[in-house]
Order: structure tokens, then sequence, then C-alpha cells
């Protein structure tokens, strides 16, 4: 019965079993068929063990599913595919039994009581031979016992497969435990098994018979369960260390923020060490197993790495598990404040830098007191956009700008940080040139050569465009003054004609020169004096 080692009980019944089988083919009667009748009752005890322990089993794959259906999900449904065939097989042999039973005495015999059979309540023992093997031979190969070799084989090759040649040991038992090989006959010639199995046999002795292949086929399905069983924790690892681990979502806060950090245990295993690999390159480990990455930072912005940590099971196969992780990479500096020219220039975008130590940039939000903010989208390390890149542009003159920052922390919490002020200045005039300048002198051929008059600010921090709407060309010439418009930057035709009549050391004059700002307001710049060389 399988590999599993048998009670001393079970080996006596075994042994009878064959002695029994023996005397019959001597044709000991009386005394065989009692012995037959304890050989039963004995297998029928083991039966009911067999039930009671599968019952037991089956009630562990319940409970292991139910804590770890992940685990144990697959082996439970494959436990109950054995009960089902088990059970399957083990009623069509009870079947048979009764069925052999009925019809040797009747409908009303005593021996059949529900599903139980009374080996003692049986009357014809020995005397029948003949309906045992009608029903179980048949003429033409017709009986039963066809059948249950069918079964027999299939449910032997089902269990086998199932162990998926992972207990060779196991399987050579069920082989020997199942087997259906055709034999030979008292004469020495071959004949199928259902034959010698079952030929001529007393009732008694088939109803023994059969009692052990039920025996035969629950001591499988106990033999298959135990494996099915050992698997769900045979692929787990055996970790022997186990140490706390806090990972802080930030090691830098402000007042009034909050500290958060994911408190764990971690468990490894001390006899291996698993296997770090990051682009292709095993990591060195450290004395508690763990990988160690390093690089340099070449350049600013968020960065992404990960890869594959791979650790060998107790069954022994390699699990691999990828990762991956991200981090930001910044310029190193010292942040100086000059709070004597803190100031933002009415008119236009003052572009503004805002971070928060330990907080991402898409975590701030910027607003502002007597003005307005603008923003841009830019992208995060996970191809997500976000408001940055602010610009403020102050609504009055005299009024400081304030502006306010929120930092959100890892829970999406708004934390107000400190409010920085700048004083408010208007944005200076430009000033007006020709040929490059407003004063001095210009040679005659130069100023001949120019396009038009421009407005530039060559002292101003911040890149504007002034556009010249019009302006006045002047030339005065023996107590007579000539004028010519422009109402654009550029110089007309009649304005170029006055300054060809101009001679060396006459002076040019460019007035009525206005302009339109970024801002849209229209400036009266000062006039253009130059001399003509």
């Amino acid at each position: 019965m399988a590999h599993e080692r048998l009670s001393p009980r079970q080996r006596m019944i075994g042994m009878m079993y064959l002695i029994l089988t023996a005397m019959l083919a001597l044709n000991v009667s009386k005394e065989a068929v009692e012995a037959f009748k304890k050989v039963d009752k004995s297998l029928t005890t083991t039966l009911a063990n067999y039930v009671a322990k599968n019952k037991a089993i089956y009630a562990e794959f319940d409970r292991a599913a139910a804590e770890n259906p992940t685990k144990a999900g697959k082996y439970k449904t494959l436990a109950y595919d054995v009960k089902q065939r088990a059970d399957e097989i083990f009623n069509f042999i009870q079947d048979l039994k009764k069925e052999i039973i009925v019809t040797a005495e009747g409908k009303d015999t005593k021996a059949i009581q529900g599903d139980e059979i009374i080996i003692d309540e049986v009357k014809k023992k020995i005397d029948e031979t003949n309906i045992p093997s009608q029903i179980l031979i048949g003429a033409n190969e017709q009986g039963k016992a066809h059948a249950l070799k069918a079964l027999m084989n299939e449910y032997r090759e089902f269990l086998i497969t199932t162990l998926d040649g992972k207990n060779p040991t196991a399987e050579e038992a069920l082989r020997k435990s199942l087997n259906t090989d055709d034999g030979r006959d008292p004469d020495g010639q071959p004949s199928p098994w259902e034959n010698v199995t079952f030929q001529t046999l007393p009732l008694v002795a088939v109803e023994t018979i059969l009692s052990k292949m039920q025996v035969d086929v629950r001591n499988g399905e106990t033999e298959v369960l135990n494996y099915l069983y050992s698997q769900i924790d045979a692929a787990a690892f055996k970790l022997n260390r186990v140490v706390p681990v806090v990972i802080p979502t930030s090691n830098y806060v402000t007042i009034g923020s909050e500290y958060e950090a994911k408190v764990f245990l971690s468990a490894s295993d001390t006899t291996q060490l698993p296997k770090v690999i990051v682009n292709g390159t095993e990591l060195p480990n450290d004395e508690s197993g763990r990988g160690i990455y390093k690089v340099r930072a070449s350049s600013v912005g968020p960065k992404t790495w990960g890869g594959v940590i791979s650790l060998k099971g107790p069954d022994g196969s390699t699990k691999s598990y990828d990762f991956s992780s991200t981090y930001n990479v910044g310029v190193p500096n010292v942040v100086v404040s000059p709070t004597a020219v803190n100031v933002m220039y009415r008119g236009i975008k003052n572009p503004i830098d805002v971070s928060v130590p330990g907080v991402s940039p898409d975590k701030i939000r910027v607003s502002v007191k007597n003005g307005t903010v603008t923003t841009e989208r830019v992208k995060n390390a996970k191809g997500e956009y976000y408001r940055g890149n602010w610009s403020v542009n102050p609504t009055a003159v005299g009024q400081n700008v304030q502006v306010l920052v929120t930092a959100l922390d890892a829970s999406g919490k708004p934390t107000q940080q400190q409010t920085v002020e700048f004083r408010v200045k208007p944005v200076p005039p430009p000033t007006a040139v020709f040929a490059g300048k407003s004063t001095g002198s210009v040679a005659k051929n130069t100023a001949a050569a120019q396009a038009g008059v421009f407005a530039v600010q060559p002292d101003f921090d911040f890149d504007l465009v002034y556009k010249i709407t019009n302006f006045t060309v002047l030339y005065s010439s023996k107590g007579a003054d000539y004028e010519e418009p422009s109402t654009s930057n550029a110089l007309t035709a009649k304005q170029r004609d006055l300054i060809a009549r101009l001679t060396r050391g006459n002076n040019l004059i460019i007035k009525d020169i206005r302009c339109q700002a970024p801002d849209g307001r229209t400036l009266d710049l000062n006039p253009i004096i130059l001399k003509i060389e």
C-alpha cells in the first residue's frame, strides 16, 4: 500500500490475504471462509482509518487556502480533484460488492444496511462461486471487472501525473498497489487480470479482494494528498533573521510640517545572500546581504534606476523580483539673499525660483499679494506635468509684494512656508538712440546709413523690447527750421533728404520721440542731439 509505513496490524492483514488466497486455491473451505471474514473486517477498519485521516488532511487544505489563497489555493484544488477521483472508484467498487451480495441472496438480505456491508450476515460466503464471476467476468468480456480495470488504470495514472515526477518512490508504490497487469492461470497459461483476480472465487473471497482494492484506493489518495500538502510551503523561503526597518518619507522637515516614516520588519536568510543585478552588473553585498548601489551624479534632474533581486528557493528554483526607484539631482548651492535690493518691477514678469528643502518641486504651490503669479507646465520624473517656473507681476508701486509658498507633504496635506516680501519699483524708462547714440557726434555718412530710431535699456537686467511709435527729425539752416515726422521707428524718405542736407558742424535733432512699453503703456523719451562731423 503505497510507500507509507504500515502498522504491524496492517502488515498482518496483507500477509493473511496472501495466505488465504493460497488456501482457496487448495480448496480449504470453512477455515478459509472464517479467516477471510476476519481479513475483510480488518480491511473495513483500515478503510475507516483512512477516511478519517484524509478528512483531516482536507481540513488542513481548507485552512491553508483560507489563510493564503494565492499560495495554497492551487494545491487545494488539486487535492479535491484527487478526492473526486478516489470517491468515484471507491463507490464503484462498493456498488459491485453490494450487487454481488444482493444478486446472490436477494434484496432482503441483512448483509446490506444502507451503504454498509455486514460480512457476518452473508449466507452464501463459500457456496456461491458463479454469481461473482458472472457479474465481474461475464461472457465475451462484458463483465464489470473490465470497467473496474479501466477505472483503476485511469486512477493510477491520474495520481502519478499529479505527483508531477517529483516523488519517484511514491510513483513506484502506486504502480504496485494499483497494478492491473495480466497474469497466468493455475496451469501457467496467460490470463487477463479480470480472470486471474476473480475467476471462480467464492463470494467471500471476492468481497475481501474488493475491500482490499478499496484500501489501496484510499491509501493512494492519502499518499498524493500528503505530497500536495507538502508542496504548499516547498517553495517558501526559510528566513532566520528579522530586523526592524524605518524608512522616512523625508529626512528633512520644516516647522509646521509632519515627519512621517514607514516602520516594518524585514526578514532574510543568513545562509545565502541574494544576487542584485543593476544594468547587467551584480552589486556588492554588505555583511547583512544588502546590495550596495553607487552612481556619480553627472546631470541635473530626475533619475530612475532599478534591476532584479534573485534568490534560490528551498525547492531549488530561482525566484526573481524586479524593483525600481527614483531620485532627483540638483545643483549644489548656497542661498544668499540681498535684502537691500529685494526688488520686483511693476509691469513685467519677474521670474522667481522657489524651493523647499526635502520637498519635490511638483508638491510646491505659490501665491502672491499685490500682484499676479503665472507658471509653466513642467514634467517630473514620472512623466507627469505640474506647475512650476513661476513669474510675478506686481500690481502697485509703493506696496510690497508678498510671495506665499505652500508645500504638500506625503499625505497631500498643505503646509504654509515662510512668506517672502519684495519691494516694488517702476521699470526705468528706456533711452532713445540713433546710430547707437543719444548725444555726441556722428559722421554724416553714418547718419545717412541708419534705418531708424530705437529704444534701449543698456544697464537693466531684464531683456525688454520697447517699440518706437513716432519721432520727428529737425534741421535748422540760416534761421529756418525744417521738420519731418515719422509714425514708426523707421526713417521716412523726407527725413533722409533732411539728413542729406546736413553739413559738417550742423546739429541733427530728433525730438517728439514716443514708444510703447511691454505692458502697453506709451512713454515720451528724451530728444537726441548729435553734431555732424
